[in-house]
């Protein structure tokens, strides 16, 4: 299927490694001229080869080291695209822990991360893509918006946060050919992944490995998700073949949320 999106300009946060890598990559393959972004460089560089080896039809590619929780850091990334038609809204998850050891400045940088800055990016770009009648907006979020995971509680509720927030915007700008969407990550071999089965390792005292296989085989699939596989989704939703999508909270999970709806 031809998603229509040769030539169109997007920008991928927190896009050097994981789920951001994934879609970015997949982006790159449609011919989406992409600017990437991460905090440390030399990941971001590789990720950079990597999107420059996949992209389709000339595509450009434009890695920008930045903060994206900063506001030098969302200026840096509209200094490189001024005018994306497609943003894809990521940033590393806050850490596990006991809610009982969480002090206001805790709650304020988890907030910050994953609530305030997907915000933020969509401001600077929404009124350019009503200009154009064309946009496409995705938050990568978390499957914990329909399930909390106990010992996840900063991502939680920041998450749910920007949930309620998109429910509104989406259906405000519909009309405009723009979308806003959430992706909820179930668990996918990532980074973040291996960090939270090594707290669940460590709290428990048991070997990693074992905690680590015992996760996959619960899950319905018998395995974690793929990076690859949530990009490929991404870049559908990205497409003009998803126009009449907006507002969904869509659990990529492998069937592991066990709702009706």
């Amino acid at each position: 299927m031809d998603l229509g999106l040769q030539g169109k300009t997007a920008i991928v946060c927190a896009s050097s490694a994981g789920l951001g890598l994934g879609c970015a990559l997949a982006l790159a393959e449609e011919g989406v001229n992409l600017v990437l972004n991460g905090r440390d460089a030399d990941r971001l560089a590789q990720a950079e080869a990597q999107a420059r080896a996949v992209a389709g039809n000339g595509a450009s590619v434009v890695a920008i080291a930045a903060d994206v929780t900063t506001e030098a850091g969302r200026a840096a990334l509209l200094d490189a695209a001024p005018t994306p038609d497609i943003l894809v809204n990521n940033a590393g998850g806050p850490p596990p822990g006991d809610f009982r050891e969480w002090s206001q400045e805790t709650w304020m940088t988890a907030l910050n991360a994953n609530l305030y800055t997907p915000v933020a990016m969509i401001q600077l770009v929404i009124d350019g893509m009503i200009e154009r009648g064309f946009g496409r907006v995705v938050n990568i979020t978390s499957a914990s918006v329909k399930a909390p995971i106990p010992h996840l509680g900063l991502s939680n509720a920041a998450r749910t946060g920007l949930t309620g927030f998109v429910a509104g915007l989406a259906r405000q700008v519909a009309h405009h050919d723009i979308t806003i969407n959430n992706l909820l990550p179930g668990q996918h071999e990532t980074d973040r992944l291996v960090q939270n089965y090594q707290h669940v390792a460590d709290t428990q005292g048991l070997d990693f490995q074992e905690v680590w296989d015992a996760g996959a085989a619960r899950n319905p699939a018998k395995r974690f998700g793929t990076a690859e596989e949530f990009g490929h989704a991404c870049a559908f939703f990205c497409s003009t073949r998803a126009g009449y999508i907006t507002g969904q909270n869509i659990v990529l999970d492998g069937g592991g949320y066990p709702g009706t709806l």
